[in-house]
């Protein structure tokens, strides 16, 4: 069975199967009894062709809209006010521009209509929104208006289904439909001949059966289909930096206007179309709307931002043009949000399984058929009435008949492939609780699997709230928790302040509380805080110099770098990063008199091993240094690689969270091997992971740069060995990633939250990305979201799905033992007596007991901590084990026998005599079929 299922079913992966290779199991399936039903919970393959083709076609608009663009740009020079007019019912709001005319701007990229009203400053003054300010949303009155006329940011979404469209869905089953038509001719017949109400009871039994049925799977099904909704709804909750009424605030890009002022950083999603403001270095990446793979340079020139595009490099301030199915995202969304979820592989497997199971049963109840027929023209030969038929004989035949279609309702186990569905809906909505958002369905099931598991280090090991504690500044090494402004000469102090709130992504703002808040990552927040306790003034700061040029932190650099022009005229680069890196860019230091001085071996040898003590006591390091450049530099030069002069070291407190060192002991008993991926200092990632309890004795700890050069042997004896990587680049981690799962065949779960990492949560078979620190293309590229940030919030979803895993095979164990005990009982009983002990509205009952509560009861069990002491399935592992196969023989034998011997020995054995003896004997067997099944639940 297994062979055959690999074989048949077994192309479909839990990430990134191919159209073809969804068609083709489907094809496979073959005749299916419910398909309405059967395939409810899969991929529609058409609607995503659909969005695949809606894409095409806004690469080829976006491809015109350039060329266009680039050929209008030189006619711009004195151009003329066109004959646009305002709608009336846009001026009568206050606005001198309507939804369709604004929203073309950046769609179209027409720099033409964009000059015409004035750029993009013209058009904010037209739209009643400050570039500074952003929206006033005091007047509620103004509100209103504004949402009514250029809409808001949501896309259209397919009504949620009422229960009774379930229940009409429940009803297509086509052995259902049959056995409908079977109940209704033998009421006719029956109440012909033996009058009402006695020549109703069975027609009515069965009309009963299946609206019990009908009923139960529509609840079922309907209760899967709420949670689902609800777990779409936490998978679009995204936010965005805004200014709204001059401060700074974070907004769901649901409650974004036509109008508001957007913060994009790294990582962002763009939430709206809109024109760019200021900036630097924008990159997007449109690949999501257009499939076009090549970034997009957003500046002045260029300052159209569509909708779904993600922040590739950069930051920069957008207004608000176009919202919701005004833009191009919001049309592709609605059509997506009908194309599904990929089908799982045990989903898939299980409706293999199905299949097979429901030709097994489809031949047996043709000979079960045909063989009670014989039997019963047998008889009637032999009796001499073979050409005498009376509506008894029709009523028996007919009973035969539904018998026949019953054991096709029997047996073929539609209840498998949604109690995978069933099963991983429940364990979503509970993950939920647990802080961890699952994305994609297979994660569920792949993560009971997995080996391995590549952590970050940076909020996911540890706290993720960060205070500076030591600082080496002028070769003098302070304890940062006292007071330290005093012990730095002024000259020194003035450089560090202006590196601290000039070279940094973050910002200092007084909120509408009106007290200061910092904003930013928390690296930035502890260094600006920093920069606060020596008496800095961040606003004074920031605008005393003039920015040239950005260049913003990424994990393959690892260092970050600003351009200022000092009101002097003098032209500076602060640089800021990993010590090491920015250490080996400096030839000079400031010493302890705050003199500039050249960087000879031992004061280099000075601050290395500053660098290495505090990495020893568990902080992140990072240099701050500055170069003075020639005052021809423009906002095009590069920032230099060398040359520069140390200002300071930074000791970082980042503590370890608690619960980690359990989390990882749980991990090592269940046979899943941690490791950490950082882009941290070796030292101090080491000492992390020696109090996570990562690194042992026989582990090896390595820099990324080491882990470059090797080769594919000396790869094959390391890699299992690697415990930690440190100074890792996120091409570091796609190839330790990759070689876990090629060359060992580790099943990998991978943590992220960098734009970078999406390649390597993009080849993990888990990807795992950080719900606080993460941007949005990280948890665009991951399976599941860890919404606290916490290791042990991973360790609880492969408890999940390991009891996922479990769940869905006791179902399985469970069903096809049914399957197999009616199946021969029937068989073997019309062949031997000529009768069927189980009647049709026996076996739709006990059809409903094993399809739908035996899945409620045994699908949706919660996990123990015993599943933590087994090893994992991992990557080889048959779904139907020999112990699964021997438990289902031996159980089927065993009910087989005592059914058996209750229907050749029970009138003996219980002295039953009389005419209703057969049917107290029909009903003990009932029971006791019923009573087995019971047994193997428990």
């Amino acid at each position: 069975m297994e062979s055959y299922l690999n074989e048949n079913f077994g192309e479909v992966k839990p990430k990134h199967s191919s159209g073809e290779t969804l068609k083709r199991w489907r094809t496979l399936c073959g005749v299916v009894k419910n398909p309405k039903r059967r395939f409810r919970f899969t991929a529609n393959i058409a609607k995503r062709d659909e969005a695949a083709a809606m894409r095409r076609s806004n690469q080829e608009k976006l491809r015109v809209a350039v060329l266009v663009s680039k050929a209008a740009f030189q006619f711009l020079q004195g151009v003329q006010p066109d004959d646009y007019t305002v709608p009336e019912e846009f001026k009568a709001a206050g606005f001198d521009i309507c939804a369709e005319e604004v929203g073309s701007i950046a769609e179209g990229h027409d720099p033409k209509r964009l000059k015409l009203h004035g750029g993009a400053d013209g058009i904010a003054k037209k739209l009643k929104t400050s570039t500074t300010d952003g929206l006033c949303t005091d007047n509620h009155n103004e509100l209103t208006p504004r949402q009514e006329l250029f809409g808001i940011n949501k896309f259209t979404e397919a009504a949620q289904r009422s229960f009774w469209v379930f229940v009409w869905e429940a009803l297509q089953d086509m052995t259902l439909m049959v056995l409908g038509a079977c109940a209704f001719v033998s009421l006719i017949v029956g109440i012909a001949t033996e009058g009402w109400p006695k020549g109703a009871h069975d027609g009515l039994g069965i009309v009963a059966s299946i609206l019990l049925v009908v009923f139960v799977t529509a609840t079922s099904d309907y209760r899967q289909s709420l949670q689902f909704k609800d777990l779409d709804k936490e998978k679009k909750k995204i936010s965005i930096q805004v200014t709204r009424n001059a401060y700074r605030q974070k907004l769901s890009i649901y409650e974004l206007l036509v109008g508001d002022i957007v913060h994009l950083a790294i990582g962002d999603q763009v939430p709206a179309d809109g024109l760019f403001l200021s900036g630097f270095a924008v990159s997007i990446d449109e690949s999501s709307l257009t499939g076009e793979s090549e970034p997009v340079m957003v500046s002045s020139e260029n300052p159209y931002l569509l909708s779904g595009t993600k922040v590739q490099d950069g930051s920069c301030k957008m207004l608000v043009t176009a919202v919701g199915m005004r833009t191009q995202w919001g049309k592709l969304m609605a059509t997506l949000s009908e194309g599904g979820d990929d089908e799982t592989p045990l989903q898939v497997k299980l409706n293999g399984v199905a299949t097979v199971i429901g030709k097994i049963g489809l031949f047996f109840a043709m000979v079960t058929f045909a063989v009670l027929v014989q039997k019963l023209v047998t008889r009637k030969i032999t009796e001499g009435t073979h050409w005498r038929w009376s509506g008894d004989d029709a009523l028996e035949l007919l009973e035969y008949f539904a018998i026949a279609v019953t054991i096709v309702v029997v047996a073929v186990p539609e209840g498998l492939p949604l109690a995978v569905t069933l099963s991983l809906a429940f364990a979503m909505k509970k993950m939920m609780n647990d802080k961890a958002l699952v994305r994609h369905l297979a994660a569920c099931e792949t993560m009971g699997s997995a080996t391995t598991i590549c952590s970050d280090k940076t909020g996911t090991l540890t706290t993720n709230r960060m205070t500076v504690v030591e600082a080496c500044i002028c070769t003098k090494v302070m304890d940062i928790t006292k007071q330290v402004g005093n012990e730095i000469p002024n000259n020194a102090l003035k450089l560090l302040l202006q590196s601290i709130f000039t070279n940094t992504g973050g910002e200092v703002v007084i909120n509408q509380h009106g007290t200061r808040e910092i904003l930013g990552t928390p690296t930035e927040a502890a260094i600006l805080e920093f920069g606060l306790s020596l008496g800095g003034d961040f606003q004074s700061e920031r605008q005393v110099s003039n920015v040239l040029r950005v260049e913003p932190f990424n994990s393959t650099k690892k260092r970050m770098g600003v351009v200022l022009k000092l009101p002097e005229g003098t032209v500076r680069a602060h640089c800021k990063g990993a010590s090491e890196i920015i250490l080996a860019a400096c030839d000079k230091m400031i010493n302890v008199t705050g003199e500039v001085v050249s960087l000879d071996e031992a004061s280099l040898n000075h601050l290395k091993g500053v660098i290495d003590k505090f990495a020893s006591k568990a902080l992140r390091t990072l240099c701050l240094a500055y170069i003075d450049l020639e005052n021809d530099v423009s906002a095009d030069t590069p920032i230099p690689a060398s040359g520069y002069t140390c200002i300071g070291i930074v000791g970082i407190k980042d503590p370890v969270r608690p619960g980690v060192k359990e989390s990882v002991a749980l991990c090592r008993a269940a046979g899943i091997t941690v490791r950490m991926v950082t882009g941290d200092n070796i030292n101090t990632a080491k000492a992390i992971a020696k109090e996570c309890g990562i690194l042992t004795d026989d582990g090896i700890a390595i820099e990324g740069p080491d882990f470059r050069e090797k080769d594919l042997d000396e790869l094959y004896w390391l890699i299992p060995k690697i415990q930690v990587m440190a100074r890792s680049s996120p091409l570091d981690k796609h190839t330790l990633v990759k070689h876990l799962r090629t060359t060992f065949g580790e099943v990998v779960a991978v943590t992220g939250d960098g734009t970078n990492d999406a390649p390597a949560l993009h080849e993990a078979d888990i990807g795992l990305a950080m719900g606080i620190a993460g941007t949005e293309v990280a948890k665009e590229s991951a399976d599941v979201i860890i919404l606290d940030d916490n290791f042990s919030t991973i360790v609880t979803v492969a408890k999940w799905g390991r009891s996922v895993y479990i769940n869905i095979q006791k179902f399985v164990q469970f069903q096809l033992t049914v399957n197999v005990v009616a199946l021969v009982v029937n068989f073997t009983s019309a062949c031997l007596t000529g009768s069927a002990p189980l009647t049709a509205v026996q076996l739709l009952w006990v059809n409903m007991i094993m399809d739908t509560l035996g899945a409620l009861a045994l699908a949706t069990e919660p996990p123990n901590d015993e599943l933590m002491k087994r090893p994992p399935v991992g990557r080889t592992g048959s779904f139907i084990s020999s112990a699964m196969w021997r438990n289902i023989l031996g159980q089927s034998l065993y009910q087989f026998t005592v059914i058996w011997l209750l229907q050749s020995k029970g009138k003996s054995f219980f002295g039953l005599h009389g005419d209703d003896s057969d049917l107290i004997l029909n009903t003990l067997i009932f029971n006791a079929f019923v009573f087995c099944q019971v047994y193997i639940y428990i």
